[in-house]
């Protein structure tokens, strides 16, 4: 009887270079993918066909094609990592088949979302709720996401969807950087000024020099001062006494109430769009999904009462 064979342990993050160099086309889209230099991808490579004493890789220059030899290994080896693929989404379906998934911007969550979703949990214990700060809009259908909560015509990408509130902002700082005084309107500009500027498929957000305009001053549009492309990071360096920034009033309610924050004059604008929830079709027969549809929307009625001008 033979004894059984034993095998080299192969070079793994070798492997995964070479397949994602196969599949990619290139070195450099392999890199992209793995998010490392085109170098490590080469240099993985070679340990992969040391390892197996062939070559893999013909280099020509700047550009790379696979071998004979490559193209028969990577063929095989396509298979186990599709396997990788398959187990992974399993196991995601897996975890969400009892869980309600809702996928909402970074900041909404770190500010909004993320803070009443205790509320449900008061109502419904029972219930399992995961929640992913993503910016990107995901696929309904397709990514294992059962709510969405989108801003302004991003939502358009999906099937279902209804609003849910427009947002205001409001300027708001320390009380320490104000010491107890009532800046003017005009007085405020002499403090150190916060800008919140998002990514440019978004609507622009409120400046500087709209709130300007709104009060009868006049403000140079490269106004000096730190930008932010999070709502939520411009309001955590207010909190640190760094300034002062037009915040989203949906965001700021815990830092009002604990004085982190105050708002030196009450003098708000309008986002330019609302916020609006998504949903796949088969989220509502999830259970506890349409009940969680349902509290999404009437949170967002108070919280719509609350943000605009009293």
């Amino acid at each position: 009887m033979s004894a059984p064979r034993r095998f080299k342990a192969i070079p793994l993050k070798g492997l995964q270079a070479f397949e994602a160099v196969g599949r990619c086309g290139s070195v450099t889209a392999a890199a992209l993918e793995l998010n490392v230099s085109p170098g490590a991808i080469s240099q993985q490579v070679r340990k992969i066909e040391s390892f197996l004493g062939v070559t893999l890789l013909e280099r020509n220059g700047r550009t790379t094609e696979l071998t004979l030899w490559g193209r028969l290994y990577h063929q095989e080896i396509s298979k186990g990592f599709e396997q990788f693929a398959i187990a992974e989404r399993m196991l995601e379906r897996a975890r969400n088949e009892n869980a309600l998934v809702l996928s909402a911007l970074s900041s909404v969550v770190n500010k909004w979302i993320g803070r009443l979703i205790f509320g449900w949990q008061a109502l419904h214990p029972d219930a399992h709720v995961r929640i992913i700060g993503r910016d990107s809009e995901p696929r309904m259908g397709f990514d294992e996401i059962d709510f969405r909560i989108s801003y302004g015509s991003n939502v358009l990408q999906h099937e279902h969807y209804s609003e849910l509130f427009r947002d205001w902002v409001v300027p708001a700082c320390s009380p320490a950087l104000i010491q107890e005084r009532k800046p003017s309107a005009f007085e405020l500009f002499d403090y150190p000024l916060l800008h919140v500027e998002w990514e440019r498929h978004f609507t622009p957000y409120p400046s500087w020099v709209d709130f300007a305009a709104k009060v009868g001053a006049t403000l140079r549009e490269t106004t000096p001062g730190l930008s932010f492309t999070l709502s939520s990071s411009a309001i955590d360096v207010a909190v640190k006494k760094r300034g002062i920034v037009l915040a989203q009033m949906s965001m700021i309610a815990d830092e009002l109430e604990a004085q982190a924050l105050v708002i030196p004059l009450d003098i708000r604008i309008p986002l330019r769009e609302s916020y609006f929830l998504a949903w796949d079709r088969s989220a509502l027969q999830k259970s506890h999904g349409a009940a969680f549809r349902d509290w999404l929307m009437t949170i967002s009625r108070q919280q719509a009462r609350i943000s605009a001008p009293q």
